[in-house]
């Protein structure tokens, strides 16, 4: 399985994320966007780990990925600290 960049998400799915979470209309790149991608395919693999214990590469993947997003989050955090709260509220992300 590979789990970077997002290629487990299918088309549809990701295109809807990006919709949802997009600050423009060609926004593809933004922090918001890419939380919310790292995310999803965050809770995909949490599913994932559920039915596989012993998934020892996916689980390293899902460490790199949580990491990934808490650098993103820690930048949004320290740029716009009302958006941040916004999007953690909106992915029910605690913190």
């Amino acid at each position: 399985l590979n789990w970077n960049n997002n290629m487990n998400l299918d088309k549809i799915k990701k295109q809807t994320i990006i919709s949802e979470y997009r600050l423009h209309v060609s926004d593809t790149g933004s922090s918001f966007v890419q939380i919310s991608l790292l995310s999803s395919c965050i809770n995909d693999l949490i599913e994932h780990l559920k039915i596989h214990k012993k998934d020892k590469h996916s689980r390293k993947g899902l460490i790199g990925l949580v990491n990934k997003r808490r650098k993103l989050l820690n930048y949004l955090k320290n740029n716009d600290y009302f958006k941040y709260l916004d999007l953690i509220k909106k992915l029910g992300i605690r913190k």
